[in-house]
């Protein structure tokens, strides 16, 4: 594969993988996504994640948004799956 592959290019080859080089491939791209914030200061990491969490839930308490159940979720990603 190229590496000027776009995106949803390599998702849909990512996605023919079997299950476990799926579960493979997750896990290393998670991992590198740590590797992005390794230097930073787990003080200012621990206070961005507080002031976030606060946000998010003054956005629930007021309404701003609306939360889903995990059927709704899980109906999401299927009507998703079956457009693309």
């Amino acid at each position: 594969m190229s590496v000027s592959a776009t995106p949803s290019a390599l998702r849909d080859e990512a996605l023919a993988l079997p299950a476990e080089q799926r579960a493979e491939l997750a896990v290393e791209l998670l991992a590198s996504l740590d590797d992005d914030i390794s230097d930073a200061d787990p003080d200012e990491v621990d206070r961005a994640w507080g002031e976030e969490m606060q946000r998010r839930s003054a956005q629930i308490t007021s309404g701003d948004v609306k939360t889903l159940t995990w059927d709704e979720v899980l109906d999401q990603v299927a009507a998703s799956r079956r457009s693309q």
